[in-house]
């Protein structure tokens, strides 16, 4: 049997397994919890982001990064999803199982309302 040679054959095993990993984990996660938050322990943004999140009645699991075994792996998949360049890879937000974004995306919808119609989709809010 051959296998094709992908961009990820070039890598080493070890690095292909990590981060297959810590997609599964990162992908785990937001699909089995209504809403997701990334944070790091100290970050001021993640503590807006909770707060935003616990004020409209949201219990989201959070991951602090820093407390993490895969923290680091996790912190390097966010800062690729977050790939403007502009943003920092936390607070990261996850809702209904995809990628909001960050602080300026999730104060973003709450601003212009579309914010609890999400979390009422995904399962967060039942008002």
């Amino acid at each position: 049997m051959e296998v094709a040679n992908t961009s990820k054959s070039a890598m080493p095993m070890s690095k292909i397994n990590t981060e297959e990993s810590t997609y599964e984990i990162v992908s785990e996660l937001a699909s089995s919890n209504a809403v997701v938050l990334f944070s790091i322990s100290g970050c001021c943004m993640c503590t807006v982001a909770k707060r935003l999140l616990f004020g409209l009645g949201v219990g989201p699991t959070i991951v602090e990064l820093d407390h993490h075994a895969a923290g680091q792996d996790i912190e390097s998949l966010l800062f690729e999803l977050a790939s403007d360049g502009q943003h920092k890879p936390v607070p990261a937000v996850f809702v209904g199982g995809k990628f909001l974004g960050g602080i300026e995306t999730l104060m973003a919808c709450h601003i212009n309302g579309t914010l609890v119609p999400l979390l009422k989709d995904a399962g967060a809010l039942w008002l």
